[in-house]
């Protein structure tokens, strides 16, 4: 396996079992792939690690790579951030401390749930929301897919994104902050890991986005650690830990939990990238002026839908809803004391920038005269979108062209009526010569 790239990524191609098929090309929301002499390439740039590749390849040829758990014996003390999807990985579960518990028996010192970080950031959303003069929709920042899509192919929306850090750096903040005050001991001795159910937030920590550095140290994959919290889990059945987060924490686990905390009344949730695409779209045309939140999932049904879970996102989405239905339903509002809210740095400390990676040139002029070409080989092609060039569209075939990366018999269609006129060519000079 290989990564030729310049920036960090969690999902990766491993080329030795990749087969060529025309997959991952075609669900790509940002139309990173292109498949050549046979392989899928990703293209660097405009990868935003979703997983959604990684959802789609049947040949697993695309996988997320993530911390193991070996990795938190590097500190002298490990706290877990559990995102709250991990409490719907396990069938039976009558309350999330078994959870806390498993964790602890695993290797790790303290636990402090990302739910609880989630409540802090639906209060600080929610003040915000009362700001004059933000523009509307103001968008989350929760779903780094999502704020990495926007980057790449809505950069005019930049400004609607919230400035609120993720639940899970908030969580890290405060945790290492915490156990540090606790035990006296120094913040670099303090290893802060979350389990993750997705690639992006892989990423978020190695590429942090709106922030100089993260506060977190690494994440293990939900996939990984199931099998052996499992177990622990089983043979914890008297007097668990008790979870310290709220209702709304925990339902930020699946689609519209965050909606539901921060802006109840006129927002709007949205899952799956595609989807989410399209209402971006929407959004960018000011055809939902009247919306005042905007939450996005890359995955479907949230992140209990990541690509890095072990259970089904419904059979997930309905155990979160139950073990959020035995904790505090007391809003974050009332439950989170506001001497947190200026405690803490709970905003971005750098702007967000546009990615473009879908700039033809960085000179106008330039970009202008490409786009002219690529219109005019646009206007000859097919229009199949087939994607048997090896890109996913035509438009990305013509761009692909502009761009020097392929030339325009790579195109089977285009290819085969160049066939057939070479072939009347040789019969009409056979029966020249014949003559």
């Amino acid at each position: 396996m290989e990564q030729t790239t310049t920036r960090y990524h969690s999902v990766r191609l491993d080329k030795s079992r990749c087969k060529g098929c025309t997959n991952c090309l075609k669900h790509c929301p940002t139309e990173a792939i292109r498949v050549r002499g046979g392989r899928a390439h990703i293209i660097d740039e405009r990868c935003i690690d979703c997983g959604e590749c990684i959802r789609i390849c049947d040949y697993h040829a695309k996988v997320a790579v993530t911390d193991d758990l070996s990795t938190i014996h590097g500190f002298p003390h490990a706290i877990a951030i559990p995102a709250p999807t991990l409490y719907g990985q396990f069938k039976g579960l009558k309350s999330i401390g078994p959870v806390l518990d498993a964790l602890k028996a695993i290797g790790f010192e303290e636990v402090f749930e990302v739910a609880r970080g989630a409540d802090i950031v639906s209060r600080a959303i929610h003040e915000k929301l009362r700001e004059p003069g933000l523009p509307k929709p103001l968008i989350s920042s929760a779903c780094p897919a999502v704020v990495r899509l926007i980057q790449v192919r809505f950069p005019g929306l930049i400004p609607n994104i919230v400035d609120v850090r993720q639940p899970m750096e908030v969580a890290a903040m405060i945790a290492r902050q915490e156990f540090c005050k606790k035990h006296n001991c120094p913040p670099e001795d303090v290893g802060v890991f979350f389990i993750t159910p997705c690639p992006a937030k892989m990423t978020a920590i190695r590429s942090p986005i709106g922030q100089e550095k993260s506060a977190v140290d690494g994440a293990i994959s939900m996939m990984e650690i199931y099998g052996q919290l499992l177990p622990h889990i089983d043979r914890i059945t008297a007097n668990p830990t008790s979870s310290s987060a709220t209702y709304y924490g925990v339902r930020w686990a699946t689609s519209s939990g965050e909606a539901n905390a921060v802006c109840p009344d006129n927002s709007l949730s949205v899952d799956g990238i595609q989807n989410v695409s399209r209402v971006l779209e929407e959004i960018e045309n000011n055809r939902l002026s009247d919306l005042v939140f905007f939450e996005g999932n890359a995955c479907m049904g949230g992140c209990v839908g990541g690509p890095l879970t072990f259970e089904n996102n419904y059979v997930a989405k309905n155990a979160i809803r139950k073990l959020a239905s035995s904790c505090p339903k007391q809003h974050p509002t009332e439950s989170v004391p506001a001497s947190l809210m200026t405690k803490y740095p709970l905003y971005n400390d750098k702007p967000i920038e546009p990615n473009s990676a879908m700039k033809l040139d960085d000179n106008i002029l330039v970009a202008m005269e490409k786009m002219e070409r690529m219109n005019a080989i646009l206007e000859k092609l097919p229009g199949y979108d087939c994607g048997s060039c090896g890109s996913p569209t035509c438009r990305t075939f013509a761009e692909d062209i502009v761009r020097g990366f392929c030339g325009e018999m790579d195109c089977i269609h285009k290819l085969k009526d160049q066939l057939k006129v070479m072939a009347q060519q040789m019969v009409e000079l056979a029966q020249t010569k014949r003559e």
